[in-house]
């Protein structure tokens, strides 16, 4: 295989991933209009127990396989792909039935230790948790398989049905959603819990698009696949118990630094509307507040940290090749060129998205709950960068074979987490769960960058340097769009929607565009992206003919 197609397929994996994350941000929104905050904290109790149990269902299956299949075709052996391919659909069909089986039956456990004080009358009810937590189970039954399917092609540098699928499943669910829950409570009025519980479906049905996508490239590639089994000019003959020992290896430290969000999300799950009624908040209110921090202001805040690692990812697996071949130097330039370019998009992003939570808020969710969304929102934005931090960071030490520290530096960070987060969140209110992620998360970066700093004999001056002077940027930045907003808001008074949404537009366009000016001016632009940016490049040589 081509170094130039496995380029390819990776830039279209990449794409479609970048593609399946904005359909999955831009839904929530006409989502949100039709069923309201609570019904977005209904649709989390669901969610989040499925994330994690699918994870422990497929264990990183995709990348593993791929990785198994990968090594084992470039040996010659294509026979024992197949044999792990065949023997992998029967693991993932008994794995992913045993936790639809678990989760459909823990579902009125779930959802008592969710809300241990149910109100009936201002809260959702018991029995739509246990519905809805039901409804998505059903969805194990399938994707575990497709992500044994997708990994088998991926292992031969086949992105495409991969890419396909994904986008396909989530089209599929997006329009079951919108249209169900539109039906449901916009046409015949039904109940918000009935609504939410069919919407979880979705991710079933959703996943049977992305099995049909998935077949349909099988039956196509079937004989051209078996034709490279029967010509396989070795058989490693590994044992199924050798096989799997192997994948596993692969496997755990990949899936489970890919939980990282949702394992932290798993431990405001069990503890955010305890503490708050603990505290005295009403249920009704606490569930508005959860679901603007697990799901209305979260997908807001992944978008600067799509953005970044869209831009990074590309320079990870160069760092992988640098540290195989030993290239000190290049992987020191390679890791700068990663922190570099996090900080430069992530920053100003999660500052501006602060700076304009309650406008940004108000204009993608409606008013009605703008103050208590806006002020999570306000806390919370700035979490994108070190989310984009600690994942950028895993995967640097992935790619040095050192994935023991990414996955010690996350149980650690869970362990920070679970430990105050309840304390915080009675003791200072929502914005305690927001605090209490903080300190996970910095506790996890900080082990992550020690290990990267002794294992690849790292020197972080130049990045703090560079981290300083972004920092300087986007300070002047958030001045001039306080000013712009204040100016904003004292002619438009922020009582609709539309005065909002002007708000919103005017500071986000003064904000990029004085910081986009202030780092061409400077060229920290051009250095830091430069190669990326053709039209910097141009300017920067004019600038230095014009200078001669």
């Amino acid at each position: 295989m081509s170094e130039s197609k496995l380029l390819r397929g990776t830039m279209i994996l990449t794409a479609a991933t970048f593609i399946s994350k904005i359909l999955g941000l831009i839904y929530i929104f006409p989502f949100t209009a039709i069923v309201g905050q609570q019904g977005i904290a209904l649709y989390s109790y669901g969610y989040l127990p499925y994330t994690v149990l699918l994870s422990v269902a497929t264990l990183g299956v995709p990348l593993a396989v791929s990785k198994f299949v990968s090594k084992y075709n470039a040996l010659g052996d294509y026979y024992t792909g197949r044999r792990l391919f065949k023997s992998g659909l029967i693991v993932m069909s008994v794995t992913g039935f045993l936790s639809f089986i678990l989760l459909f039956s823990l579902a009125p456990q779930i959802a008592s230790w969710i809300i241990r004080n149910p109100d009936e009358l201002n809260g959702n009810s018991m029995a739509d948790i246990v519905f809805t937590i039901r409804m998505v189970s059903t969805a194990l039954l399938i994707v575990p398989l497709m992500s044994i399917i997708r990994g088998y092609f991926q292992g031969f540098q086949s992105m495409g049905p991969t890419a396909v699928s994904q986008v396909v499943e989530q089209i599929v669910r997006i329009i079951f959603i919108l249209s169900l829950t539109f039906l449901i409570v916009g046409v015949y009025q039904g109940e918000v819990g009935l609504a939410v519980g069919f919407a979880t479906f979705g991710a079933f049905v959703g996943a049977l698009g992305g099995l049909a996508v998935l077949l349909t490239y099988w039956f196509k590639r079937k004989k051209y696949l078996d034709r490279q089994v029967e010509e396989s000019t070795v058989n490693q003959q590994l044992p199924l118990t050798k096989m799997y020992k192997e994948l596993i290896s692969y496997a755990l430290p990949l899936s489970f630094v890919g939980l990282a969000i949702p394992l932290f999300q798993f431990i405001d799950l069990f503890t955010f509307n305890n503490a708050l009624q603990a505290a005295g908040v009403a249920l009704a209110q606490a569930e508005v507040a959860f679901a603007a921090f697990t799901q209305t202001a979260h997908k807001l805040i992944l978008i600067p940290v799509a953005l970044a690692t869209a831009f990074s990812i590309t320079l990870v697996p160069t760092i992988t090749k640098s540290y195989t071949d030993g290239d000190h130097d290049l992987m020191q330039k390679q890791i700068s060129q990663t922190y570099q370019v996090i900080l430069f998009l992530t920053l100003p992003a999660a500052v501006g998205l602060a700076v304009l939570a309650y406008p940004a808020f108000a204009t993608l969710y409606g008013l009605e709950h703008v103050e208590i969304g806006g002020h999570i929102l306000r806390y919370y934005a700035p979490i994108a960068i070190v989310f984009s931090l600690f994942a950028v960071s895993a995967a640097i030490l992935q790619g040095m074979n050192q994935q023991r520290f990414a996955v010690i530096s996350l149980v650690s960070g869970l362990v920070v987490k679970g430990a105050l987060n309840y304390w915080l969140i009675y003791t200072f209110g929502p914005i305690g769960g927001v605090v209490a992620t903080y300190l996970g998360y910095v506790v996890a970066i900080a082990i992550n960058v020690w290990a990267i700093g002794k294992y690849a004999n790292y020197n972080y001056s130049f990045v703090a340097k560079r981290a300083l002077l972004i920092t300087l940027f986007v300070s002047a930045m958030a001045v001039v769009v306080i000013i712009v907003r204040m100016i904003a808001e004292m002619i438009l008074p922020m009582n609709t929607w539309l005065h909002e949404l002007i708000v919103l537009a005017v500071g986000v366009i003064s904000g990029g565009a004085f910081y986009l000016w202030l780092s061409i001016r400077t060229q920290l632009a051009v250095q830091i992206l430069g190669h990326r940016l053709k039209f910097l490049q141009r300017k920067r040589k004019k600038q230095s003919e014009a200078e001669r």
